[in-house]
């Protein structure tokens, strides 16, 4: 569980770096269409995990792994962005967040179990 100023300061994390993507990402991601989809902050405020989801991206590995070799020139960017906000800049690790993919592969074998009851029904 997440105290509130966690939660406030993920989301203060997630905007400012949501607008660092918007202007400067296409040196850190090329042109693919990614997503801040969550932060996690640590209790004490030293480590930020955000988590990324990528669309119609073949490597995504690959993706963050660029975006990890920039993390210090993104950390630069929040630092310059949240100077007045926070005393000290944590430091930030990217993660590629799978919900998405996953929901999508329990969908298709709730789907599969459909059909295949239905087939079974008929016979």
């Amino acid at each position: 569980m997440d105290s509130k100023r966690q939660n406030k300061y993920a989301k203060l994390i997630q905007k400012e770096i949501s607008e660092i993507f918007l202007h400067h990402g296409k040196g850190y991601y090329g042109n693919n269409f990614i997503t801040i989809t969550t932060v996690k902050v640590s209790p004490d405020l030293s480590l930020v995990k955000i988590f990324i989801s990528l669309f119609n991206v073949k490597d995504g590995e690959k993706v963050i792994s660029e975006i990890n070799n920039h993390t210090k020139e993104i950390r630069k960017h929040l630092g310059e962005r949240m100077k007045n906000q926070i005393r000290h800049i944590p430091e930030l690790v990217f993660y590629i967040d799978d919900s998405a993919e996953y929901a999508e592969n329990i969908e298709k074998l709730f789907r599969n179990l459909n059909t295949d009851q239905n087939n079974t029904a008929k016979e």
